[in-house]
């Protein structure tokens, strides 16, 4: 065999080397993602769902989204359906120790998992969400310094999602540090229609078993639609001039909308939900390219918003 054959055949094998790649990325780029969660009525579910499918239509990616609305059970099926499927990768916006089932189904299928403001888990490659530490901080300790560091303080928390969970045990720890302040209810919202109707339902049996100025001092929601449903409350009660302080966490544009008015709803938090997107969609791309994340957490950062600032 002469030496051109030889030479010959190397650079067809190395073309044809190269030819395989490029169908390998063209493949990718074409590839299908399943996003699975139960909190789609959610506002800022919906803005990383949609902020991750414009991510996706930039790659080329098809995207199915599932929404089980509110059903834990329905969302472990869901997620072993798609393990069935064998996408390209699964993205999450629930907590994985209620879904682990469905999470075990995908790591037998090879199919990648990714959570999307959900929560660590040694079954997902990384989770992208916003630091509720610090936001629970922020705002809980707004709350504390607006009442001088003593009164009632109504909290709507929702432990089921690690995510919420973790900014109601901050703002425990910065409440019982003002041996002043009362927690005089912890409660738990129905979320299914988003939460706003039974938040103001709760809130109304708060201020009719609480009737007198003064025996509420504020309201700490770890997330808006709470905070909006005490609001509307408070408002229908015709208490609004006892100086209620109402804080949230989203600055969702209810929220927004009704501390820019001056009104009871003083303060939220800025999550940055597209960038929670799209970061997750970047983080799916880097893993199914070959590139670990270094974390199994990654945090976009957030802002506080109150009247001076929540117009810019």
């Amino acid at each position: 065999m002469s030496r051109l054959t030889i030479t010959r055949r190397a650079t067809l094998s190395v073309l044809g080397a190269a030819a395989l790649a490029l169908s390998s990325g063209a493949a990718w780029a074409a590839g299908k993602v399943t996003v699975v969660t139960p909190y789609l009525a959610q506002p800022g579910t919906q803005f990383y769902v949609e902020a991750f499918q414009a991510e996706a239509a930039k790659e080329g990616w098809e995207v199915n989204v599932v929404d089980t609305k509110g059903d834990i059970a329905g969302t472990v099926a869901a997620l072993e359906t798609a393990a069935t499927q064998k996408p390209d990768a699964i993205v999450i916006n629930v907590d994985p120790s209620q879904v682990t089932a469905g999470l075990e189904a995908a790591k037998a299928a090879g199919v990648p998992v990714f959570g999307m403001d959900a929560g660590a888990n040694p079954l997902i490659v990384t989770n992208v969400t916003s630091n509720g530490y610090a936001m629970a901080a922020d705002t809980a300790a707004y709350v504390a310094n607006r009442i001088g560091g003593k009164g009632k303080v109504v909290m709507f928390v929702f432990d089921a999602f690690p995510p919420v969970q973790q900014r109601g045990i901050i703002a425990d720890a910065i409440f019982k540090n003002n041996p002043d302040i009362t927690i005089l209810d912890r409660v738990t919202p129905d979320v299914q229609d988003g939460g706003i109707a039974d938040s103001r339902a709760k809130m109304e049996a708060i201020l009719a078993a609480n009737p007198d100025a003064g025996s509420i001092s504020a309201v700490w929601a770890a997330w808006d639609q709470p905070a909006l449903g005490a609001l509307q409350a408070i408002e229908a009660a015709g208490r609004t001039g006892e100086g209620i302080v109402i804080t949230g966490i989203d600055a969702n544009p209810q929220a927004r909308e009704a501390i820019a008015k001056g009104g009871n709803f003083e303060a939220s938090m800025a999550q940055d939900f597209k960038g929670i997107g799209a970061a997750t969609a970047q983080a799916v791309k880097q893993h199914l390219a070959g590139q670990t994340p270094k974390s199994s957490t990654i945090y976009v950062p957030t802002r506080l918003i109150t009247a001076s600032n929540v117009n810019e």
